[in-house]
């Protein structure tokens, strides 16, 4: 039968003693090791880091009625990067729906050009045979 293994909690400055070594330059494989620790455990710490700092290092379970976690929305900041890049992503669309409008009327107005035609060679048609067969 298999034992159940008990989780492992770690301290926030436990999580920030690791990523200071990770952040000074030390190869998050050899932190990994020497603290006995999963890479993939740093990488969650370092990546809830850059969200929230040092509040998103937080134990297990649910927080305290006193701790305030921001939510991720919240700490991402509007830069004029990203502003420009949403203005840029707006006017591509609105492109976007302006050629498939000149698509379609481009091809209504060849649509009553070709009409036209046609409409314009059958009736000098007519003509010319009913002035033939009345001679």
């Amino acid at each position: 039968m298999a034992q159940s293994v008990k989780a492992r909690v770690f301290s926030r400055e436990f999580k920030l003693k690791a990523l200071e070594r990770i952040l000074e330059g030390e190869s998050l494989r050899s932190v990994a090791q020497d603290l006995g620790l999963a890479r993939k455990v740093l990488y969650q710490w370092k990546s809830a880091y850059r969200r929230g700092g040092e509040k998103a290092l937080r134990s297990r379970g649910r927080p305290r009625r006193n701790e305030v976690i921001p939510p991720v929305r919240a700490l991402r900041m509007p830069t004029e990067l990203s502003d420009a890049r949403a203005r840029i992503h707006d006017l591509e669309r609105m492109i976007g729906q302006q050629e498939v409008t000149i698509d379609f009327f481009g091809e209504a107005l060849r649509r009553i050009a070709d009409e036209r035609e046609k409409s314009a060679s059958n009736s000098t048609n007519s003509s010319v045979s009913g002035r033939r067969k009345a001679k």
